[in-house]
């Protein structure tokens, strides 16, 4: 009997093995996949134009430059006390929890925070005296 419980072991193991492997199936995974396209992948072609596509412009120099340059902010625009209105007005019509209302950002964006905050009033709705200003 001695030689029966390490051949019923055995086959429990190797039943197991297979059983946590899948069985003897491989996955379909690894037989669509050929060895050599796995082990080596091939880089996409570079994009090419289609030949009926329409001319394409360069950008000018300058406009590159000038996307570089960063704007300046509104305390040096325009001053502190201008400034200092324009961030005030901004403060009291902003619904947003961090608005750009701020004198080092561009006048531009808080002028367009102001903008965009006074514009959501609606045509029967009384709009903050900031938003006439």
């Amino acid at each position: 009997m001695p030689r029966v419980r390490p051949s019923l072991a055995l086959i429990a193991a190797l039943g197991l093995s297979i059983a946590a492997c899948g069985g003897s199936e491989p996955a379909p995974e690894a037989a669509e996949v050929p060895a050599t396209e796995a082990a080596y992948p091939v880089a996409a072609p570079p994009a090419m134009m289609p030949d009926d596509a329409p001319p394409q412009e360069e950008a000018p120099p300058e406009a590159e430059a000038a996307e570089a340059t960063p704007a300046a902010t509104c305390r040096e625009a325009v001053g502190e006390a201008a400034s200092a209105r324009l961030v005030a007005r901004c403060i009291a019509v902003s619904p947003a929890t961090r608005p750009p209302c701020n004198a080092l950002n561009p006048c531009e964006m808080i002028q367009g925070e102001i903008d965009r905050s006074c514009g959501q009033y609606g045509p029967g709705e009384e709009k903050p005296a900031e938003c006439v200003a």
